[in-house]
This record gives C-alpha cells, sequence and structure tokens, in this order.
C-alpha cells in the first residue's frame, strides 16, 4: 500500500495531540509520537493516565508488513501470596483504592522497549514538551475538568494525593490553571537516564516504600525485575474484516468472541439503533462475557482454551440460541469452570483511560491504550514523585483455584485493549474506546457503525450507543438475571419499547459511553482521523 498521508494523530486532549504532530513532522516515527502523546497526557489528564499506569499497544509493522503486539502491563508482588492478600484485604475482594491494589507500573519500561524497536528520533526529545509543560502549567479542558473535579472525594482519602492533585487555591474547573513541578523532575530523569531511572533509582525507591507502609507488597526488587513482553495478538474474520486484539491478560478476547458470534448476521435491513439489532448485540455480549469472566487471565500461568473460544463454528452454534424475541436470564460460558463461586450481583468496572492512535509516512500505525484503572488510581502518591500508583490489582480474584486468582508474579485481568482491523491484509483501521467494562462493547459498535451502517469514522464518533452492565466478572461474582441496559440519549422511542418487550431492562442516561480516537486508512493510502464529542481531544491528520 502506498500511503499518500505524512502523519496522522488522535488523542483525548489536543495538547497530546499537538506534541505527536510535531514528532512526526521533525520525521520522527508513529511510535515516537505515541510516546510523546502519552508522556503529555500523563501531565494533562491524570484522571485517566500517568507512568504509575499500564500499557497495550499494537503496532503495524510496514517493513514486516505485519501486526505486531506489546503487553507492558505489571505483575504482582513476589511476595503477594493469595493467603495474605485475602488476610489482608478481609474477604473475597480486593478494595477499589489503597497499597493493596498497587502492581507493577509497566509504562515507562514500555516506552523505552518500543522506542529502541521503532523509534527515530532522541528519547529525550520524546519527553520535552511533557516536561516544559509540566513546569510552566496548563489549562484544564472541559471534559478533564469535570472528571478531576469528581475524584476529589476518593482523593480526600489520601493525604500525599490530595496535596498534589488538588493543592491548596486549585479549583479542577475548565480553565483552571495547574502546573506540577514534581513531574517533570520525574520525567527528566526518565529522559536523562532512561527506563531505570524508573525502575531501580529514586522513583523505584519512592514507589516500593509508599506502598509497604500503605500495608501492601511491592519491592525493590519486583520493580528491577520487571519486563514488557512483545505477543502475538489474536484475530479473527466477518463481515470481510480481519479484527486483531491482544491475548490475555486484556480483555480483548471478549469482542473477538463477539465478532464471531454475530458472523452471518445482517443488521443492514433492520438498522442501525433498532430493537433487533441491539437485542441481537447484547445477547452476543451476555455470551462473550462469561468467557471473559472465567477464562481471561495472565497467560504465564494458565493454559486457556484459545482455540476453543475462537471457534468460529463453536461460536456460531451458540449464537443460534440467541432468542430473537426475548432477553436471557442466564448464559452458559462456551467450556465452563469446575470451581464457581455462588451467584451474586456483579459491579461494573468503570475504568479512566487514555486511548490514542498514531500513523506515520512509512505506513506504521500505532494502536495505544494507557491506564491506572480505577479513578486516578489507587491514591498512592510516592514521596517527592509527581504521579500516583495503579490499582489493577484490584482486578484478581481472591478465589483459590481459577485462572485469575492472585498468585505471586502474576499479572491480573486487564479492561485496556487497543483495537486494529485489517482488509485483504492490509491496515484498515486504527482504534479504540475506553470505559473499563465497556471496551468490548464500544469498539464492537464502531466496527458496526462502519461495516454495517456505511458510516464513516467521524459519524462513528457521534453516533449514540448502548451498555449492558449486569454480567458476571473476572474477580469472581456471577451474574443474577439477564443485567440491565443503558442507552444514551438519541434512540427512536420504538427502539425502547421493543427492547422492554423482550424483557430487557431500559435506562436512557448520559455518561458511561467511553471515548473514542480511530485513524482509518482508504483504499488509496490516506489517512482518516476522527475523535468525537464525549472528549476533550482531537484529530488530526496531514
Amino acid at each position: 500500500m502506498n500511503i499518500t498521508g505524512r502523519g496522522a494523530v488522535a488523542t483525548s486532549q489536543p495538547l497530546a495531540t499537538e506534541a505527536a504532530a510535531e514528532v512526526l513532522r521533525e520525521g520522527g516515527s508513529a511510535v515516537d509520537a505515541a510516546i510523546s502523546a502519552n508522556a503529555m497526557l500523563c501531565l494533562v489528564e491524570p484522571t485517566g493516565a500517568g507512568i504509575g499506569g499500564d500499557l497495550f499497544v499494537q503496532v503495524w509493522n510496514p517493513g514486516s508488513r505485519r501486526l505486531e503486539g506489546w503487553n507492558a502491563s505489571g505483575r504482582s508482588s513476589l511476595t503477594a501470596s493469595l493467603e495474605e492478600m485475602r488476610l489482608r484485604a478481609g474477604g473475597g475482594r480486593l478494595p477499589a483504592h489503597g497499597a493493596l491494589t498497587v502492581t507493577v507500573p509497566g509504562c515507562v519500561e514500555g516506552w523505552a522497549r518500543l522506542h529502541d524497536r521503532y523509534g527515530r528520533l532522541p528519547w529525550r526529545r520524546l519527553l520535552e514538551p511533557a516536561i516544559e509543560a509540566a513546569r510552566r502549567g496548563f489549562e484544564l479542558t472541559p471534559v478533564i475538568a469535570g472528571e478531576w473535579a469528581r475524584n476529589l472525594e476518593v482523593l480526600s482519602a489520601f493525604p500525599s494525593a490530595l496535596a498534589l492533585f488538588a493543592p491548596p487555591g486549585f479549583r479542577p474547573e475548565p480553565g483552571a490553571r495547574f502546573r506540577n513541578p514534581r513531574l517533570s523532575d520525574d520525567l527528566e530523569e526518565i529522559a536523562r537516564e532512561g527506563a531505570r531511572a524508573f525502575y531501580q533509582g529514586r522513583i523505584a525507591r519512592a514507589v516500593a516504600e509508599v506502598v509497604t507502609e500503605g500495608g501492601g507488597f511491592l519491592t525493590i526488587e519486583d520493580l528491577a525485575h520487571h519486563r514488557s513482553e512483545e505477543c502475538a495478538p489474536l484475530s479473527v474474520r466477518s463481515r470481510g474484516i480481519e479484527v486483531s486484539q491482544l491475548p490475555p491478560n486484556g480483555q480483548g478476547l471478549a469482542l473477538l468472541e463477539m465478532w464471531l458470534l454475530l458472523d452471518g448476521r445482517s443488521f443492514r435491513k433492520s438498522g442501525f439503533g433498532s430493537a433487533e439489532t441491539l437485542h441481537a448485540c447484547i445477547e452476543a455480549k451476555k455470551l462473550a462475557y462469561e468467557d471473559r469472566a472465567r477464562w481471561i487471565a495472565d497467560m504465564d500461568f494458565v493454559e486457556l482454551p484459545l482455540d476453543a473460544l475462537l471457534d468460529p463454528s463453536l461460536q456460531r452454534a451458540r449464537a443460534e440460541g440467541i432468542d430473537p424475541a426475548k432477553a436471557a436470564a442466564t448464559v452458559e460460558p462456551t467450556l465452563p469452570l469446575p470451581n464457581e463461586a455462588e451467584a451474586a450481583p456483579p459491579g461494573e468496572e468503570p475504568g479512566d483511560t487514555v486511548y490514542l492512535c498514531t500513523a506515520d509516512s512509512d505506513g506504521m500505525l500505532v494502536s495505544w491504550i494507557q491506564s491506572n484503572f480505577r479513578g486516578m488510581g489507587s491514591g498512592l502518591v510516592p514521596t517527592g514523585c509527581g504521579f500516583m500508583l495503579q490499582n489493577r490489582g484490584g482486578l484478581f480474584d481472591l478465589h483459590p483455584g481459577r485462572p485469575n486468582s492472585l498468585a505471586p508474579g502474576k499479572r491480573p485481568f486487564h479492561t485496556i485493549m487497543p483495537g486494529f482491523a485489517c482488509k485483504d491484509g492490509r491496515p484498515w483501521l486504527c482504534f479504540g474506546v475506553m470505559g473499563g467494562d465497556f471496551q468490548p462493547q464500544g469498539q464492537l459498535q464502531i466496527l458496526l457503525d462502519l461495516c454495517e451502517f456505511g458510516m464513516d469514522p467521524r459519524e462513528a464518533g457521534r453516533a449514540p450507543r448502548w451498555r449492558h452492565e449486569g454480567s458476571s466478572t473476572p474477580t469472581g461474582e456471577r451474574a443474577a438475571g439477564p443485567g440491565r441496559v443503558l442507552l444514551e440519549p438519541g434512540f427512536a422511542d420504538s427502539t425502547l419499547e421493543g427492547l422492554r418487550a423482550r424483557g430487557h431492562a431500559i435506562e436512557v442516561r448520559e455518561g458511561g459511553y467511553g471515548g473514542y480516537q480511530a485513524i482509518l486508512v482508504t483504499e488509496e493510502g490516506a489517512y482518516v482521523a476522527a475523535g468525537e464529542p464525549r472528549k476533550d481531544g482531537t484529530a488530526l491528520a496531514f
């Protein structure tokens, strides 16, 4: 494919888009641009990003003409046993915040590995925009300001976090100016010394100390031994589109199952937003999420039945059981586990995340997602540092003997998932949808908007969305009924009536439908960059 564009970038904040675009204009690779954008987002959108979090990436490498995956998520401490964690947690589930939820942050080491493989510009050049902006300050954009304000209640329980993100005289509102000189210092060290500044130096000692003092498990040795991993993406084909996701411990497998479950069903006659279309998608979601709850886990610790879970004929047979006139009260996984928990009302996992995508003049495309997870993270800010640690460990299952059960040195179930899709062996769509448990549902809707309903990438970003809640969860809870369907304003009354007639519990509600960016490659090799109004970001192709 001949690429006719010089580059493209889409992020959730204008300063991050600007940083990435400048890198591309200077001849940097798409990975260089993504690193620079991510560093800026760690400053300007700490509600969704941070160097104390994790990272997953898919890269279309024009040199090898293949898709390459990177898992830069961190592991639990080698000192963290299931028995001791259950004792400290006081039961069968970890808290939402605090030291027990902290795993090794994988982001910075992931940046370094990706730069070593794909980078062109000097490492320091990529971090300079964020270093300078952290020292001089920036103005909060509207969506981020609202998310920041909503986090203050959680931050109030953690004095060091409150001191950093809500200092005296600062109110998180649109246009408010915020400075983070400590993050500038952290990034300056990383620019000067590389990833070892985070995993072996002053920062590493501060991270280990704050977690240990808070009653958690994390040592300097855990940080020093951390490595991200290259991994081959998993792919399935339907509607002439090959959709790719990273293998577990991320939840991309759920989208691949939904894509197979809906194979052979055309929604063009029923149309976008109809009750018939939504019902089929919601029922497919329920089926896929039962496998998600039972099977998605760190593949270094458990052999997952991927051949069965991604078997087109097996998933097609499951889909034949979907009743077109009735919402299922219970669904079964493709393969059961012998060690099941009793049914309990599951909670939905919110996720505060940033997604970005970049493309360069050589045809490299990068699908990049990074997060601290719930809220702004665990609530723990290492002494002298300008970032919060993630709370990804809160998604371990504390019931023994299951794939996602906590173990020393294990990666927890992850919600973040960078999307990628190809047509005829060529890159077509680099995309992602933020939002915790919603992400597979959101990506499915984007793909159908483009493939079935004739939308362009920008129209897909503006279209109203649905969200199903109440499936079983990877932390051990089991669905106790059909759940409920949330609808964004904009669906027709006939859709609501049709879903209720099928037995769905419906609520029309704003908020909670993710945030999307994408880069589409046209048949002529041009880039089309897109975002959406649910976020503050900008998309640029040039």
